[in-house]
């Protein structure tokens, strides 16, 4: 149908065409707006509770002067019967049908496309419409959109739009860094060439799909461009420039990718008409949404970087929904969409994610670094926890895109996916061991604290000494708690994230019985008694305790199947010293009881002492029960996967 478009204006019209497109381009815009009144009054009308939109500055920026306009949609009411009062809606329809008469004027002389016949079914119907009354069937009948059912108003007016789309590409004088341009001024040159400049920047990202295509012409005091973006007919990017003044016309089909695009703009001082309005999508589904932006550069290098920033947007937007979709598949519906945002800031986009598989790319990562384990459907955050998946899939849509781009096959891509899938595995892993092993630190620190403070046991500052080193303690007590709560935020089916947990809670004990013995060294006071000269050996015990603690975590970090034998004898040696200690503070524990019994009169001093002696035993019972826990993973999990 297209392709005869241009056969048929050879002759005298081919001298009058593009005055005839740019008058028809004219009428599409008022005619849009005349759709989105009549849609907008029908749907005020049907939940007045909902606030009205005025459409002003729809109605201004496309050159209707009727400013009685303003005041249709908050005006119009529902009837009995389905009826609907809508003020002046005859002479909206008239004026409606006008504007679709005067977008056919180039094809007027071309019988194959059958706008003509079309357009006059249409009408048929249209004229008998009259009053300030309308049929909500009837407004539907001509705003409608879906291709399944009958013709409307609105299809015609969408393939006229894509019809003059084509036929101004076709006639245009000149090609402009790539855009199709005719009757231009001089002027407009630098303009056009900063919008292609911005196009061809990022345009590479698409790859094979089609779209992007500029075509720019004058209409009047106004520099008009016009850029299709995508295939979907109501995907339409219009921008009008008028001295410093650039509006963009915004049209989408999705309402989401509509305010990810008006995001992109947060850096810019772009002024959105009735944002709010049309982010609660008064309009009946399944129609278009419109959105307006104007922007006012203070100079003209201003106004040319702002044309190239907006150009360089609009590669994002083609297939942004599959994206969007695909990438729900694998996280939540909002780490999607900023994911989708990182992408388009940092010019790497996602049609390199979606050439490479998508979701699939990564489920198939997946079922290669657990070994077939992998649950088709499961979330990669549940599998990697939610920083990690997203930080991983930043890394897929930076590298999907950088290998498309360099040429690179698709196996490079697979292999670097699953390659970074391990690694990020073994962060996770990492970090889950550092948290353990700062636990770790945190013991020693409140356990080489209760020794040193007891060298003081029998000195007239013994009570000072105990004093500063229980608040230390607390302190030291209270960031293990938070050690704590970091693994227990852990939820992750990568990595024993059960086991984690479980090990810095037991640590934790061994924790709060050295904490609990700091406190308890505050109830004596100073002794010149020789009776307890063995708790200071069992402090002792628990500084080594902890130690070799700390050196078992991270032998188990690095013992691997199939790796150096050195590592695991280190490890399990290791956790045999820390079940030594637990006996020989055992032995300690009982043998200053009985000191304890014979030697301290006092009861207060006999109570605080003992109190102490118990929580350094409990503390060794603890750090064993530790070892152990860190000993069946490593034996048990680690070595035989």
């Amino acid at each position: 149908m297209q392709k005869t478009l241009i056969a048929s204006t050879l002759g005298e019209r081919s001298l009058v065409l593009p005055a005839l497109i740019n008058a028809a381009l004219a009428a599409n815009d008022r005619s849009k707006y005349y759709f989105t009144l009549l849609q907008a009054a029908a749907s005020h009308a049907r939940n007045s509770e909902r606030p009205a939109p005025n459409l002003r500055r729809e109605r201004l920026a496309c050159g209707v002067d009727d400013a009685s306009l303003d005041g249709v949609t908050g005006a119009s009411t529902a009837e009995p019967g389905g009826r609907l009062r809508i003020p002046a809606a005859g002479a909206i329809v008239r004026a409606l049908t006008g504007e679709v008469g005067a977008m056919l004027a180039p094809f007027t002389d071309d019988p194959e496309l059958e706008f003509v016949a079309r357009f006059d079914a249409l009408r048929e119907h249209a004229d008998r419409l009259a009053g300030d009354t309308l049929g909500a069937a009837d407004v539907d009948a001509m705003t409608r959109a879906d291709r399944d059912g009958s013709d409307s108003l609105h299809l015609l007016v969408m393939d006229l739009h894509k019809a003059l789309n084509a036929a101004q590409a076709r006639i245009a004088s000149e090609v402009l860094d790539g855009a199709s341009v005719y009757a231009i001024d001089a002027a407009d040159r630098p303009l056009i060439a900063a919008f292609m400049r911005g196009l061809h920047r990022t345009a590479p990202l698409k790859f094979d799909h089609p779209g992007l295509g500029t075509t720019a012409t004058r209409s009047g005091a106004k520099l008009v461009i016009q850029n299709d973006i995508g295939t979907t007919d109501a995907h339409v990017l219009i921008v009008h420039v008028e001295g410093l003044t650039a509006t963009m016309i915004y049209s989408d089909v999705h309402l989401p990718r509509l305010l990810f695009f008006q995001n992109q703009f947060e850096h810019h001082d772009v002024d959105w008409n009735d944002t709010a309005s049309r982010r609660d999508a008064t309009i009946e589904a399944g129609v278009y949404h419109l959105c307006e932006g104007r922007f006012t550069a203070p100079d003209a290098q201003a106004l040319e970087e702002y044309l190239s920033f907006l150009a360089s947007r609009l590669v994002f937007l083609i297939d942004w929904n599959k994206a969007r979709k695909r990438l729900r598949l694998l996280v939540s519906k909002g780490e999607a969409i900023r994911l989708l945002s990182w992408a388009a800031r940092n010019d790497h986009g996602h049609m390199g994610f979606l050439r490479a598989g998508g979701e699939l790319l990564i489920h198939d990562a997946l079922d290669f670094a657990l070994k077939g384990q992998a649950r088709f459907g499961r979330k990669l955050d549940e599998v990697l926890g939610k920083r990690e998946a997203g930080d991983f899939l930043r890394f897929v849509l930076k590298t999907c895109s950088d290998t498309a781009l360099s040429g690179e096959p698709d196996a490079f891509v697979q292999d670097a996916v699953r390659a970074e899938l391990f690694n990020s595995f073994r962060t996770l892993n990492d970090q889950l061991y550092d948290i353990v092993a700062d636990h770790a630190g945190l013991t020693v620190e409140i356990a080489g604290g209760v020794r040193d403070s007891l060298l003081h046991l029998r000195t007239a500052n013994a009570t000072a000494v105990f004093a500063r080193n229980a608040v230390r303690a607390k302190e030291w007590e209270s960031r293990a708690d938070e050690m704590v709560n970091r693994a227990r935020g852990v939820n992750s089916q990568a990595v024993p994230a059960g086991f984690f947990r479980t090990v810095v809670e037991t640590a934790d004990n061994a924790a709060d019985e050295l904490e609990d013995a700091a406190f308890n060294l505050t109830l004596l006071t100073p002794d010149r008694s020789d009776a307890h000269s063995r708790l200071p050996v069992l402090a002792e015990l628990l500084v080594h305790g902890t130690q070799e603690y700390v050196k078992a975590v991270e032998s188990a970090r690095h013992v691997r199947r199939g790796g150096a034998r050195e590592d695991v004898q280190d490890f399990l040696a290791g956790i045999h010293r820390i079940q030594q200690i637990e006996r020989e503070a055992d032995e300690a524990q009982r043998a200053l009881k009985r000191e304890l019994l014979t030697g301290i009169a006092d009861p207060r001093a006999l109570y605080a002492l003992l109190a102490v002696a118990r929580n350094l035993e409990q503390a060794a019972d603890a750090l064993m029960h530790c070892a152990l826990q860190v000993r069946d993973h490593v034996l048990g999990d680690v070595l035989t996967t």
